[in-house]
């Protein structure tokens, strides 16, 4: 993987070639976009295109898009796509729009990869870290993997908050912290669940400040960079009760996230969990689910304090598990920061398993959906048990790169103990 060193001709034929890839699914197969775009594995009710279009239909009729009780996405968004030729008309214009937020993903990869420090971060420098994959191999990865291209040919609106959140790091690690609070403020306005990444993210930050020589206290850079981004979320905020009309928006966009009151079927696990829940119980086991979403947070920045992209990497494996409503998108973008570590998969356990689990349920989950909805010879606990599997198979890659990344840096406190087996008691 060491090979691939990033030209700008070789970085411009990448992206051509991934460009063409999708335009030519968009074009050449006419019913693929659609087929995906109703892919339960793809679209959820917070991120679908079929969605999207209702909301932007009752929009520019004038009537509020949160009405139906079907759109629940951000309302920024319909200005944007209001601003293209008509989709049934001329469908080429929304098609680049989600090309491009493909190729700026794979632009802002190529810049965290280019940084290093996913090997050597201001605090902790791992003696593996000559073995680190290239950027170009890296953005490859991302631009043809299957989940990646899947999403944006079913034109999910999660490619946009994976654009969002990979340029929050990639200004992170370039060292404009500013610039970093203002991306992962468009991810949680989108999205959310981004917020979750904000303290890792301004330990980044504060790392990289520091290589420059720089003597603002920690609590200070915190608190001029939290209100950065309260800032850009309470204009966002602002600027989306103009278009809206009114602050309907927010319960019928975050408040679905909080409240799981739309219980269309996904990859997640909490859809099914709510169907079978007693109502008198709902908000205990509500307010349980977001504790163990979050709760990884804290932990996790205090114990790989000195690798904070570590972190980021792996709540964003965390979050494709156990946020509310996920999607192969989610596990595209965490898949997408993974081969940065390529310096430490020689100590990682269970790759095979990992990939053999993830696989399977790549392909049984179609089927599986098939059999309940369409054939009617199986019922939801079929899906239901495959969503399972796909979320043990990511669990295990989260527990699998935090037992090599820990490893890591425990064989630089203990050098005696380097390439000896370790046993759990």
């Amino acid at each position: 993987m060491d090979g691939g060193k990033v030209t700008p001709g070789r970085t411009m034929a990448l992206l051509a070639g991934a460009s063409v890839l999708r335009l030519a699914m968009f074009t050449l197969l006419p019913g693929l976009p659609d087929l995906l775009a109703g892919r339960v594995e793809i679209s959820t009710p917070v991120t679908s295109f079929k969605r999207l279009q209702e909301g932007l239909f009752l929009y520019n009729h004038n009537v509020s898009p949160y009405d139906g009780g079907v759109y629940h996405q951000a309302p920024l968004l319909l200005p944007l796509f209001s601003l293209l030729p008509s989709f049934a008309a001329f469908p080429l214009a929304t098609y680049m729009l989600y090309i491009g937020a493909d190729l700026l993903s794979a632009r802002a990869l190529l810049r965290i990869a280019g940084s290093g420090e996913a090997g050597e971060s201001a605090l902790f420098a791992s003696p593996r870290r000559e073995k680190r994959a290239s950027g170009l191999v890296v953005a490859a990865l991302f631009l043809f993997n299957p989940f990646t291209i899947a999403s944006c040919v079913g034109r999910s609106t999660g490619v946009f908050t994976t654009c969002a959140i990979l340029h929050a790091i990639a200004r992170a690690v370039s060292g404009a912290p500013l610039g970093a609070m203002v991306a992962l403020s468009f991810a949680a306005y989108l999205s959310m669940y981004p917020l979750l990444l904000l303290p890792p993210l301004l330990l980044l930050c504060y790392d990289r400040q520091l290589s420059k020589h720089a003597t603002q206290s920690l609590t200070q850079f915190a608190t001029t960079h939290l209100a950065v981004a309260a800032g850009v979320l309470a204009a966002l905020f602002w600027m989306s009760f103009l278009v809206a009309g009114s602050w309907e928006f927010l319960p019928s966009t975050y408040g679905v996230q909080l409240t799981l009151s739309d219980l269309a079927p996904n990859v997640g696990l909490w859809w099914y969990f709510f169907v079978e829940m007693f109502d008198s119980f709902r908000s205990f086991f509500l307010a349980v689910f977001w504790l163990h979403l979050s709760c990884y947070v804290g932990g996790l920045t205090v114990r790989l304090r000195r690798q904070p992209l570590a972190v980021l990497t792996l709540l964003l494996g965390i979050f494709a598990v156990f946020k509310p409503y996920p999607s192969i998108s989610d596990t595209s973008l965490f898949l997408a920061l993974v081969p940065l570590y390529r310096h430490v998969v020689p100590l990682m356990r269970y790759t095979f398993v990992v990939a053999a689990v993830i696989m399977y349920a790549t392909f049984l989950g179609p089927a599986f959906y098939h059999l309940w909805i369409y054939a009617g010879s199986g019922n939801a606990n079929f899906f239901y048990a495959i969503t399972l599997v796909w979320g043990l198979g990511q669990s295990l890659l989260v527990c699998d790169l935090t037992f090599a990344v820990l490893r890591d840096e425990w064989e630089v406190e203990r050098p005696e103990m380097v390439g000896k087996e370790i046993r759990q008691i």
